[in-house]
C-alpha cells in the first residue's frame, strides 16, 4: 500500500510540473498584466516545490519501494529520464530569475515590463521544457517496462 501511495505522489508531482510549465507558457505575454505576472510567480514557486517532491519521492521509490537501485541504475532510459529532468531544471533557471526580478514591481502593484528579447527567450525556454518533459515521460514509460535492461 505504501508503494502505491509513493507512486501516486510521484505521478501527482510530475503532472503538476507539466501543468505549471504549460500554465506559465500560456499565461506569458509580451506585456503581462499584474494578475498574469503574479500567477506566473506563484506557479514558479509551485514548480520548485513539485520538482523537489518528484526527486525525493522518486529516489525513495528507487531505493525502497520498486524494482531496486540495480534495475534503475543500469537502465539507460532511467538515466535519460534523470538527464532530461536535470536539463529542464537548468533551463528553468533563466525564467525563474526573471520572475523573481518582477517581485519589486508586482509588490508595488505594477505589471512587469519585458524587453522583446526577454519575452522571446522565456517563451522559447518554456516550450523546450514542455517538449523535454514529454520526452521524460516517454523514457519513464520505456524504463518501467524494462526496455534497455
Amino acid at each position: 500500500m505504501i508503494s502505491a501511495l509513493f507512486a501516486f505522489l510521484h505521478f501527482i508531482a510530475v503532472f503538476g510540473i507539466f501543468a505549471v510549465v504549460v500554465l506559465q507558457w500560456q499565461t506569458m505575454s509580451p506585456a503581462p498584466t499584474l494578475a498574469e505576472a503574479k500567477r506566473i510567480q506563484v506557479s514558479d514557486r509551485w514548480f520548485g516545490m513539485l520538482a523537489v517532491l518528484v526527486l525525493v519521492v522518486g529516489f525513495l521509490r528507487v531505493y525502497h519501494f520498486e524494482k531496486g537501485k540495480a534495475f534503475y541504475g543500469s537502465n539507460p532510459f532511467f538515466q535519460a529520464k534523470l538527464a532530461l529532468f536535470l536539463v529542464v531544471g537548468l533551463l528553468s533557471i533563466y525564467p525563474t530569475v526573471r520572475f523573481l526580478k518582477w517581485r519589486a514591481q508586482t509588490k508595488q502593484g505594477l505589471a512587469p515590463v519585458l524587453a522583446a528579447n526577454e519575452y522571446k527567450a522565456i517563451i522559447a525556454l518554456l516550450r523546450i521544457e514542455v517538449v523535454l518533459l514529454l520526452a521524460t515521460a516517454g523514457c519513464a514509460s520505456l524504463m518501467a517496462r524494462g526496455v534497455g535492461s
